[in-house]
């Protein structure tokens, strides 16, 4: 009896399915004066993850400091902190 098609192809080999995946850019850190709770951490990664080339922000009000991880410019980046209210150091 005749097969069907077995849906999509495969890449053939582990290889190959790793150079087909998404990439994520590169984690920076900023260390951040300012900030003195859970709205200040919120406001520095709203105003993060606006940045182009930003692909996941978190920030820490305790350590003073905002991860970024993606290929944004670092001075898009600290613009995007100063606009918020806050003092970035790289």
């Amino acid at each position: 009896m005749p097969r069907g098609p077995r849906g999509p192809a495969e890449p053939a080999d582990r290889e190959t399915q790793l150079s087909a995946a998404p990439k994520r850019g590169a984690m920076v850190t900023i260390e951040i004066d300012g900030m003195a709770c859970g709205g200040c951490e919120d406001a520095v990664v709203d105003a993060l993850t606006d940045v182009a080339g930003v692909e996941a922000a978190s920030a820490d009000h305790e350590a003073g400091t905002a991860s970024v991880e993606g290929d944004a410019d670092t001075d898009a980046l600290a613009a995007a902190v100063e606009r918020a209210g806050y003092e970035p150091a790289f």
